[in-house]
């Protein structure tokens, strides 16, 4: 057993370490945008600039790699901080989905 482990939390064991990690990162949700053949990329940047509060850098990049890659985490938080994005995504013809 790690001994700096237990003297830092205030925790037993290291599986109850793990457990509290998982607990803390659980309600972690992905925003993630996939490629289509509708969208130009420009729109695709102003919505996500809109939407999702990126800046034009952020927005560019993650378009790219929606494009490269066919998807791309644009945002992480909890479901009910990435509903209304998504919803908003979607409304503007972007294939979005929450995971």
């Amino acid at each position: 057993m790690n001994h700096f482990l237990n003297h830092s939390f205030p925790f037993q064991h290291e599986e109850d370490v793990a457990l509290m990690e998982e607990v803390q990162t659980s309600d972690m949700n992905d925003l993630i945008v996939y490629n289509d053949d509708v969208n130009t990329f420009e729109h695709v940047i102003q919505m996500l600039m809109s939407v999702c509060g990126h800046s034009p850098e952020q927005a560019e990049q993650c378009t790219l790699l929606i494009h490269h890659k066919g998807k791309c985490t644009v945002k992480m938080g909890s479901f009910s901080e990435l509903k209304p994005m998504r919803q908003g995504l979607c409304d503007k013809g972007i294939s979005a989905e929450i995971r």
